[in-house]
């Protein structure tokens, strides 16, 4: 399966934690507090944005609906949502790599 990376990235914040988070299947609640949780608090999603985004990524064929009971819907990562997972943190542990050699160079240079 070919993927066109570039319609996907960079993924947003809340995007790539919605993804990230669903490394096992769950529903929107639970989502919401992990995301909290995996961000230390930097990123919160609340039920609008997230049954926005639960649409738009279904329809981009990342996530898919697992189930239905009453009004909780579970979702689960696809084979796409994967691959574009794991290119999104390709390119963050570059982005990463080239922000720890810069800022270790403006250390040395402050320190001189």
């Amino acid at each position: 399966m070919d993927i066109d990376f570039a319609k996907f990235l960079p993924l947003s914040e809340a995007t790539y934690y919605v993804l990230a988070a669903l490394e096992e299947p769950m529903h929107g609640y639970a989502l919401m507090q992990k995301v909290e949780s995996m961000s230390q608090g930097n990123v919160v999603i609340g039920p609008g944005t997230l049954y926005g985004a639960f649409g738009t990524l279904e329809k981009q064929g990342l996530i898919e609906k697992l189930s239905e009971e009453e009004r909780r819907k579970t979702y689960a990562l696809t084979e796409k949502g994967r691959r574009v997972l794991a290119e999104q943190v390709r390119r963050l542990a570059i982005m990463l790599r080239n922000g720890q050699f810069v800022l270790s160079t403006l250390g040395k240079e402050a320190a001189a």
